[in-house]
Formats: structure tokens, C-alpha cells, sequence
């Protein structure tokens, strides 16, 4: 069983992330991956949702009817994600008013909910929450880079403190949508050509 737990958990951190493999929940990195504070926080929000519903649906997996198994799932997420707004709202309101309504929009996050269909409802819970966990990290860590280098090279500064002396020319692209499509690009390309590629060649020899 530590072994399985492990695998799940490596698996979602590296060749099993759905960002490099399906491309999917990149809504996050166009919206939230300008400013490296604000995606510090959506992460944690994130994290905080997929591990606790993917726990709570395999808590639930033997009572949910299949027929009505989505909805239950998207209660189960919106719920979190509702206690996630309300602790953002009251411990950080400069943060929320510039997230906005991003914060809500968790719960269409196709990672959260494919995690809960696709491992939640036919493992144990201990697992569930592990992967989770580590589908949380594995996205959390792409937008985090991403947002560090949007940042950078988009106001010269991270987290706020200037880090890019007076003769750098802000590239005004990186604040904006296409930069995030462009960062997001690049990552894929890169960690593609250099993790995944190699072991798919091993495979076909």
C-alpha cells in the first residue's frame, strides 16, 4: 500500500500531470498567473479543494447513485470552494477584490472534478486524499512558475520587491492573456522535450 501511495502521489507531480499530458484547467493560468502573490494564494485554495473533495467523494463513493454522481461532486467541490472564498474574503480582502470572481470558478476546474470522477469514486479514502494532494501540487507548481516568470518579466519585480534594475523595458505581453498562453506553451515544450520525451524513446526501442 506505501508503495502504491507513493506512485500516486509521483504520478500526479510528474508524467501523470494533467497540464503536461491533457492540457487541461489552464482557465487558472490566464487569469490569476500575473502577479505571483495572487497565484500563491489560488494555489492554496486549489490544493485545499482537490484534496478534501477527492477525500470526501471516496467517503461518500458507496452511498452517491451513479446517475446523480455529478451533481454530488460538484456539491461536494463548491462547498470547499465556498469555505476557500469566504476565508480569502476575510483574512485577505485586498487579495479577493483582485481575484475577483476566479476564486468561484474552482469549482469548473476540470482537474478538481476529474480527480473526484476518475480516482475518488473507485479507491479508498486514504488514497483519495494523497491524490488529491498531489494533483493540487502538480498543477499548483506549473502556474506557480509561470506566474514567476509573468511577473518578472512583465513588471520587472516579484512579489512586489523590484528584482530587474532601471534599464529593463517591461514586456507589457506577459501582463496580459496571450503571455500567460505563451508561458504555459513554453513549460509544456520544455518539460516535454526534456522528461517526458525521453522515456517515451526507451519505450519504442
Amino acid at each position: 500500500m506505501r508503495g502504491k501511495t507513493k506512485k500516486v502521489f509521483l504520478e500526479n507531480l510528474g508524467r501523470g500531470n494533467p497540464v503536461f499530458i491533457q492540457i487541461l484547467g489552464i482557465c487558472s493560468t490566464l487569469a490569476v498567473t500575473n502577479v505571483l502573490k495572487n497565484t500563491v494564494i489560488m494555489c492554496c485554495g486549489l490544493v485545499f479543494t482537490t484534496t478534501l473533495s477527492n477525500f470526501t467523494v471516496s467517503l461518500l463513493r458507496r452511498w452517491i447513485p451513479s446517475r446523480i454522481r455529478m451533481m454530488v461532486e460538484v456539491l461536494i467541490i463548491a462547498c470547499y470552494v465556498i469555505i476557500v472564498d469566504i476565508a480569502i474574503k476575510a483574512t485577505l480582502p485586498d487579495i479577493s477584490r483582485q481575484l475577483g470572481p476566479y476564486v468561484g470558478l474552482i469549482i469548473t476546474n476540470c482537474i478538481v472534478m476529474g480527480r473526484t470522477e476518475a480516482f475518488a469514486l473507485s479507491n479508498p479514502p486514504g488514497l483519495s486524499l494523497v491524490d488529491g494532494f498531489s494533483s493540487g501540487l502538480g498543477y499548483s507548481y506549473v502556474l506557480l512558475i509561470i506566474a514567476f516568470f509573468r511577473e518578472l518579466l512583465g513588471s520587472g519585480s516579484v512579489w512586489g520587491v523590484r528584482m530587474l534594475g532601471n534599464w529593463w523595458v517591461n514586456w507589457s505581453i506577459m501582463v496580459m492573456a496571450p503571455g500567460a498562453f505563451f508561458m504555459l506553451a513554453v513549460f509544456i515544450w520544455i518539460v516535454k522535450g526534456s522528461i517526458l520525451k525521453p522515456d517515451q524513446d526507451k519505450k519504442g526501442t
